[in-house]
């Protein structure tokens, strides 16, 4: 049982902090260091009480999130591809060695300074925890993991000041929930394994009609490949001028990224599409080798084309019409995805259907779905989702 004085030792470790000393500002360890500093049930309890919101009450298994998430100097070095210094690399030693010894500070331990109060404090789970071989692991396969924000988001977007900022509650649409499309996928799929592994990558364009899965294939593909570290960040078209401070802002990081544009088109003078050009042909910043831009568009030239734009002389005409597919062509690879025809649409239902449980026989789920399509006006596997999900509702 840990006595008064360690847990002032522990205290005092805990000032020192230099590395992790952001951690310091933490509700949960600040809750402790007041306890650690003054013991009273009160600070106990109140220790205990943001350990319960945090994760459920766990401390080791918080103190280990803190560690892997945090954006210290020490992982910044070696995520930029530096070696840091020995001294910095015994601080870090030294303060997980701390760390550690809060992770596995139990109740009893700390109830100690309280005698005679232990039965009627609220409990805890403690201990169970490597920090040091989980952080060196983290460390050593950093381009898996990152750090910070990175190592526990898989999705983000840009904010109103063009701030990455994470996504709450991203898109969890797996592979496994498309269907068909297959050779579509298998060519984002490649391209992207090609990014992760540090070979060249190409920007890829996805058009075709509406509902088709175009953006379904990118998040899907972010969330299986996320534990190789793949992080998607959603870019809006009247924020494609930010691009290139995001490329500034991500060229240290570690992990690699696609930069997703969905649902792009311009008309011929909006000034978003020269800010795009100018990013896809390397006008503005050298290129990444740590992302690439995925854009969807259900049109097959982006930029669209008036009847006027065909009119004048015939080498205003000429050069009007490059223009209007020259943004296209700035893209390395361009896949179309096209509207499903009757046996691919009802195949999809199939699936769907399947994977929910719909106990409907055969004939009548083809009917039915049929009809749903004729009344909408066409199919595509958006269209297929929706009439499924219309079914499992009646359940």
């Amino acid at each position: 049982m840990m006595e008064t004085k360690e847990l002032k030792n522990l205290a005092a470790g805990l000032d020192a902090l230099a590395v992790f000393r952001p951690l310091l500002a933490d509700p949960v360890l600040a809750a402790l260091k007041e306890y650690l500093d003054a013991p009273s049930a009160g600070r106990y309890a109140a220790f205990v009480a943001a350990l319960y919101e945090a994760n459920g009450g766990n401390l080791g298994r918080y103190v280990l999130r803190l560690c892997e998430d945090s954006a210290n100097v020490y992982v910044r070095t070696v995520g930029a591809g530096q070696t840091p210094p020995a001294y910095m690399a015994q601080a870090l030693a030294a303060e997980l060695d701390c760390l550690q010894r809060v992770a596995d500070l139990g109740p009893d331990a700390l109830l100690a300074a309280l005698p005679g109060s232990a039965a009627s404090l609220p409990r805890y789970e403690a201990g169970g925890v490597d920090l040091s071989g989980s952080y060196t692991h983290r460390a050593q396969n950093i381009h898996r993991y990152g750090y910070g924000v990175w190592a526990a988001n898989r999705m983000f977007y840009l904010d109103e000041a063009g701030r990455i900022t994470p996504v709450s509650h991203p898109d969890a649409t797996c592979l496994d929930d498309l269907v068909d499309y297959e050779a579509q996928r298998a060519i984002i799929l490649r391209n992207t394994r090609a990014l992760l592994a540090g070979k060249p990558a190409a920007n890829i364009l996805l058009t075709g009609d509406a509902g088709t899965g175009k953006s379904s294939a990118v998040k899907a593909i972010g969330n299986a490949l996320f534990s190789e570290g793949l992080r998607i960040i959603e870019v809006r078209k009247d924020q494609l001028r930010a691009i290139p401070h995001v490329l500034d802002e991500l060229a240290a990081n570690p992990l690699k990224f696609v930069l997703f544009i969905d649902d792009l088109s311009f008309l011929k003078d909006d000034d978003n599409y020269s800010a795009l050009k100018a990013v896809l042909e390397g006008s503005v910043t050298a290129k990444s080798n740590n992302v690439v831009i995925y854009a969807t568009s259900n049109r097959r030239h982006i930029i669209k084309e008036k009847f006027s734009d065909r009119e004048g002389d015939e080498v205003h005409r000429n050069d009007t019409m490059q223009e209007l597919v020259s943004l296209s062509e700035r893209f390395g690879i361009h896949i179309t995805f096209s509207k499903p025809d009757k046996a691919t649409f009802l195949h999809i239902v199939r699936h769907l259907a399947a994977a929910g449980g719909v106990q409907l026989p055969a004939d009548e789920l083809e009917r039915r779905a049929e009809r749903y399509a004729l009344e909408r006006g066409g199919r595509s596997a958006r269209l297929a989702r929706q009439f499924v999900d219309g079914l499992l509702a009646e359940m």
